[in-house]
C-alpha cells in the first residue's frame, strides 16, 4: 500500500501573490479545506508546504502556500502532483478503498477463473469501473456494484468478481 495518496494537479498560476490553480483529483475536493499541508512533487524533489487558504473556482481549487508569496515562486509549479499521507486522507466507510490499494490486485471470479490483475480505475458518474488485464486477452471492464465485486482482500492481494452475463462481451 502507498503511503501517499494523489489529491491534485496543479494546473496554472493564479494572481500574482503565489496561488495556484488546482485540479482536484480527490473524490471531494471540499477536503481542501481541512488541510494543512500537502506534499507537492513536481518530479524532481518532494516538498511538504503549509496551505495558507483555500479557495475554489468553477471545478479547480485555488491554494495558496505560506512558503511562497510571489508568481515567480510558483511559476516552476506547474503540472506538479500534490499528494496527503494516509493519516491525512479522508476516512473510509464500509468497504470503500482507495484506488491506489486496488492497483496490481489479482482478480478471480467466484468460479475460480484467474481474470488477471486490476490496472486501472475508471471513475464515471454511476459508479467507478475496474479494469483488468491479462496479457494475451482484451482489458475486462468490471462495474463496482455489489452483484459484481464480491470481496476484496488487501491482505492476501485478491479481488474475487461475480462474471455477470454480458461482461465478456
Amino acid at each position: 500500500m502507498e503511503d501517499l495518496l494523489r489529491v491534485g494537479v496543479i494546473t496554472t498560476t493564479h494572481g500574482v501573490r503565489g496561488e495556484v490553480k488546482v485540479f482536484p483529483t480527490t473524490e471531494d475536493p471540499k477536503r481542501f479545506k481541512k488541510l494543512k499541508t500537502v506534499i507537492l512533487d513536481d518530479g524532481r524533489q518532494q516538498m511538504e508546504l503549509e496551505i495558507a487558504s483555500v479557495k475554489f473556482f468553477k471545478n479547480l481549487v485555488i491554494l495558496k502556500f505560506k512558503e511562497f508569496d510571489n508568481i515567480n515562486d510558483v511559476e516552476r509549479f506547474k503540472k506538479a502532483t500534490l499528494w496527503v499521507t494516509r493519516e491525512n486522507a479522508i476516512p473510509l466507510e464500509e468497504g470503500e478503498y482507495y484506488i491506489a490499494d486496488l492497483i496490481d490486485l489479482a482478480v478471480v471470479s467466484d468460479e475460480g477463473e484467474e481474470l488477471g490483475v486490476l490496472s486501472d480505475v475508471l471513475e464515471t458518474g454511476a459508479n467507478d469501473v475496474y479494469v483488468v488485464s491479462k496479457k494475451g486477452v482484451q482489458d475486462l471492464l468490471l462495474p463496482n456494484i455489489p452483484e459484481c465485486i464480491l470481496d476484496v482482500n488487501l491482505e492476501e492481494g485478491v479481488m474475487t468478481v461475480h462474471l455477470m452475463k454480458g461482461l465478456r462481451d
